[in-house]
Order: structure tokens, then C-alpha cells, then sequence
């Protein structure tokens, strides 16, 4: 097991969902953006690095009926599982890092809040950005809440890379149209605030 894997098994056996600063209840500024997306209710939408999180939960009581969940942690899922009881059929779950994830499916909405800022290598990086764009749909869309320049450094005792809209530009532009970008600050279970820097892009 990798020593990333190993991390985040670790976060997810030890943790209770409300004792992890990522944590919400109800994630609203991410189904906002699904929901600004347009797509019809069948279409396919995967959460990268999603955990345990209530996303999945919401957009099934919205109606969204192709769900996909992706997560590093066997015991994420797990618990994502467990909590959504017989729902959890109605999702497809998927254990793999998101750098090595390769799919038959193409989605047309991806998502990705607080783990795309945990790849601080530049060849990380790309590598995130080209896989992006090779299990997308045409104009498909991408979602992507990160810390920004004004939140934290570190996350769960890892490090982390911070964003601006220009950094965010400088990964994603030469693939991707940008439609909305803003900064949100994320109230943790701790009462810190964290800030968040959210873009929605469409694919060229």
C-alpha cells in the first residue's frame, strides 16, 4: 500500500465524518455549480477524492440518477456506502487514486472539491489535468473547489498547493473555457475558517 493510501485509510478508520475539516453537512456551493451546469438528470457525474461526503446524498435527492464516487480510501467508501443504505445502489464507486484512475465511462460533469490541491508536484499536476480531459465528454464540464491563496497551507498534515484564478488559468485554460470563478470561505467542524477558491470550466 502506498504511503498516500495508507494516509488516507488511516483518516477514514480514525475519524469520525465530523472530525475532519472538509466536513459538511450540506455542500451547497458544489450542487449550486452541478445545478448551473445544465445537464440533464442522466448524465454522468463523478465526485473525485468525494470520501464520505454528503454530495453524493444531495444529487440523488435531486434526481441525478448516473452517480459515480471516487475515492483513495477503501474505508471512505465504505462508510459513503453504509450511510446511503439501499441508495448506494444507485451509485457507482470506484477505489483508485485520481492520478491513475482510467475509465471506459466518459463523464460529463467532474467534480473535484479539496483534493485537487493535494498534488504539489508539477508532473502531478499535469498528469491531473491531462487525465481530466481524457475521460471527459466534449463539452463536458468541470467543477474544481481548492484552497486559495488566502487559506491554509497544509491539510490533514499534508502539504498543499494554494490557487488563484491565474494559477488556476495557467493548469486548466489551454483545455478548458472558464465560466465562473469565486473565493467562499468553508466553516470547519473546529470553527476555523478555511478559504476556498471554486471554478467551473467547460472542456474547448
Amino acid at each position: 500500500m502506498s504511503e498516500k493510501k495508507q494516509h488516507w485509510e488511516t483518516v477514514f478508520t480514525t475519524k469520525a465524518e465530523n472530525e475532519v475539516s472538509w466536513y459538511q453537512n450540506e455542500p451547497k456551493t458544489s450542487i449550486q455549480l452541478i445545478q448551473a451546469c445544465k445537464v440533464a438528470k442522466e448524465a454522468k457525474i463523478i465526485d473525485i477524492g468525494g470520501g464520505d461526503s454528503y454530495l453524493i446524498d444531495s444529487l440523488l435527492d435531486l434526481g441525478y440518477t448516473n452517480l459515480f464516487l471516487l475515492d483513495i480510501s477503501a474505508a471512505a467508501i465504505e462508510r459513503a456506502k453504509n450511510r446511503l443504505g439501499d441508495k448506494a445502489k444507485n451509485v457507482t464507486f470506484i477505489v483508485s487514486d485520481s492520478l491513475h484512475f482510467q475509465s471506459d465511462e466518459k463523464f460529463d460533469v467532474w467534480h473535484d472539491r479539496a483534493s485537487f490541491h493535494f498534488f504539489t508536484e508539477a508532473i502531478d499536476i499535469e498528469q491531473y489535468r491531462n487525465n481530466v480531459v481524457a475521460n471527459i465528454n466534449q463539452n463536458a464540464h468541470l467543477i474544481i473547489g481548492t484552497f486559495s491563496e488566502d487559506g491554509p497551507l497544509k491539510c490533514s498534515g499534508l502539504p498543499i498547493t494554494q490557487y488563484s484564478v491565474e494559477k488556476m488559468e495557467a493548469v486548466f485554460s489551454e483545455d478548458f473555457e472558464l465560466e465562473n470563478c469565486f473565493t467562499e470561505d468553508h466553516e470547519t467542524p473546529f470553527d476555523t475558517v478555511q478559504n476556498f477558491i471554486f471554478c467551473h470550466y467547460k472542456k474547448r
